[in-house]
């Protein structure tokens, strides 16, 4: 049997279907197989074969006006077989408004126009960009890590989340639900005393490992390559990722240090879908593959899970002090740590971390909440977000926000989202005053903030998203902060049209330069930042040309 994913292409038109099945052939012909079908009818027939005989399909390429059955209809259907699979439209051009509708109506990534001439510039990239996506989610029969865990496990929860943020395909066993778990235990030959066990793709066996036992298992890079970097970078989010895509592609030898996971919390996005140039969005996992990737591919060296825990300075020297007792030296240091979620301050939460409380999104932890009741507490993108993936697992998902509104801190296009979701509910002037359960969470208490009324629900679930901090203690008494720990840079640090003691250049400070030379500071870390996924993008591009000015002064 032919085991390659299967590309399906259906247009009523033979010369079309010719054409198009043909432009797949030659580009995608040694790793998928491309099944063609001239109606919506047939090519339902064939995908019940193809469920029948559980052959993975990656992308439905369709048209959208054909007799009997248009694209959508037919998409409407395909994607209750193969719910994973990238959807496409063919189109012609006095039919793009209807296209647009069914990418924000019925789920369809992305469509063409015909014809498509010529497919290396109008087909192909379109085509691999899908296919790329739907590659990060496939999951063949599985012969990679196995972790066998318990559902309400805090340690298990803390590996599955590592693995998932980092990109690592893994295969969950609950020792409670698989009946598979206990018969890979045995094999193991381990004893569920020692959850959880971690089996490597060499056989190896792991029990009870931390997440950085794990990561050099895994063979995550954890030791700088060299002493001494044009440019260094703490943070892996949306904004180091740029300021490392942009240092390294213009010469700078650059390292980037990130302490859990590249993509930081956006990289836990379900959709962003407010980003430029993706008009179906894409998840925070997508952008963080992708964004990572591409800092490779300029030859950025990535450190993680490895933390900075302090910084000190040697004339033009910035010297990072790492957690592994190592050194780093740069001319030009890029701060973006991003923020911390606020942990929830109620008797039980530090207890009930990882078995039912959960701080960001924790998508690894989706699955687990089928069919049931789950909590989202918060009013922000990254609140809705949540929310709106939840919903596609959970019976009922309640988000819970203090205000008498979304829309004051939600975009609006998410709030409509969520108003048009069916089984999720709003609940405004509400608070969590109290979590129940011993092992996990099984319940919480509501209350009204201006009635003071309570009200106790059963709860598989509580994700919170209360505010955030940032993380820059460890430059208390180098740089400037103000009062809640932001980094203050360029105007922000002048007194009097002074710079402070701690400046010694002859210049003014750049725009996103910090009270001392060479620390630039960019993302949300930056007091007075714009808290967005693009934004963060734009400072860590542009923190590239002050650097290229800071190090010509210092030539």
């Amino acid at each position: 049997m032919d085991t390659k994913p299967v590309l399906m292409c259906i247009d009523d038109d033979p010369s079309v279907l010719s054409a198009i099945s043909r432009d797949l052939r030659r580009h995608y012909g040694e790793y998928y197989r491309v099944v063609r079908a001239d109606s919506g009818s047939t090519a339902l027939e064939s995908l019940e074969e193809l469920k029948r005989r559980s052959e993975p399909v990656a992308l439905f390429l369709v048209d959208q006006r054909m007799p009997r059955m248009s694209g959508v209809e037919f998409l409407a259907q395909a994607i209750r077989l193969f719910p994973e699979a990238k959807r496409a439209m063919l189109t012609a051009y006095a039919d793009t408004d209807a296209a647009i509708q069914a990418i924000n109506s019925a789920s369809v990534h992305h469509y063409l126009l015909k014809p498509w001439d010529p497919p290396e510039e109008a087909l192909y990239p379109v085509l691999d960009d899908l296919l790329e996506d739907w590659q990060a989610n496939y999951r063949p029969a599985f012969s990679g890590i196995h972790i066998i865990g318990h559902r309400w496990s805090s340690p298990t929860h803390q590996l599955k989340d590592f693995l998932a943020r980092n990109q690592i395909p893994y295969h969950y066993l609950d020792m409670e639900n698989d009946p598979t778990a206990a018969e890979k235990l045995a094999e193991a030959g381990q004893s569920p005393d020692v959850l959880p066990v971690v089996i490597l793709v060499d056989g190896e066996v792991m029990t009870q490992p931390s997440t950085h036992e794990l990561a050099e298992h895994m063979g995550l890079k954890m030791q700088a390559g060299r002493q001494f970097y044009d440019l260094a970078i703490v943070g892996g989010g949306p904004a180091g990722l740029a300021a490392a895509v942009y240092g390294a592609s213009e010469g700078l030898s650059t390292v980037l240090i990130e302490r859990e996971a590249t993509g930081g919390q956006a990289g836990t996005s379900s959709r962003i879908e407010n980003y430029l140039g993706f008009p179906s969005g894409l998840s925070g996992g997508d952008l963080a593959r992708r964004a990572t990737a591409q800092a490779r591919r300029f030859g950025v060296e990535i450190l993680s899970p490895l933390e900075v825990s302090g910084l000190r300075l040697d004339g033009p020297y910035r010297i990072l002090q790492l957690s592994n007792g190592e050194e780093i030296a740069c001319h030009a240091l890029v701060v973006a740590v991003g923020l911390s979620y606020h942990k929830l301050n109620l008797p039980g939460a530090d207890r009930l971390a990882g078995a039912g409380v959960f701080y960001g999104a924790s998508l690894s932890e989706a699955l687990s909440c089928k069919d049931q009741r789950v909590f989202v507490v918060g009013a922000g993108n990254s609140a809705g977000q949540a929310a709106m993936y939840l919903a596609q697992h959970a019976s009922e998902v309640v988000i819970c926000v203090r205000s008498d509104s979304l829309a004051s801190r939600m975009s609006q296009y998410l709030v409509e989202r969520i108003e048009n979701t069916p089984n999720i509910k709003v609940r405004l002037h509400t608070e969590v005053i109290e979590l129940y359960g011993e092992d996990h969470l099984e319940a919480v208490s509501l209350c009204d903030v201006r009635t003071r009324q309570g009200e106790r629900l059963e709860a598989s679930a509580l994700f919170i998203f209360i505010g955030a901090a940032p993380q820059t203690d460890w430059l208390a008494d180098i740089i400037e902060r103000d009062e809640r720990g932001y980094i203050l840079t360029g105007p922000q640090i002048m007194r009097e049209g002074r710079p402070p003691p701690s400046w010694t250049e002859a210049r003014d400070p750049f725009l996103l330069e910090a009270s001392v030379p060479g620390i630039f500071v960019v993302g949300d870390v930056r007091a007075n930042s714009v808290k967005r996924v693009a934004s963060a993008v734009g400072e860590g591009s542009i923190a590239v040309q002050f650097i290229h000015q800071h190090l010509a002064h210092l030539k």
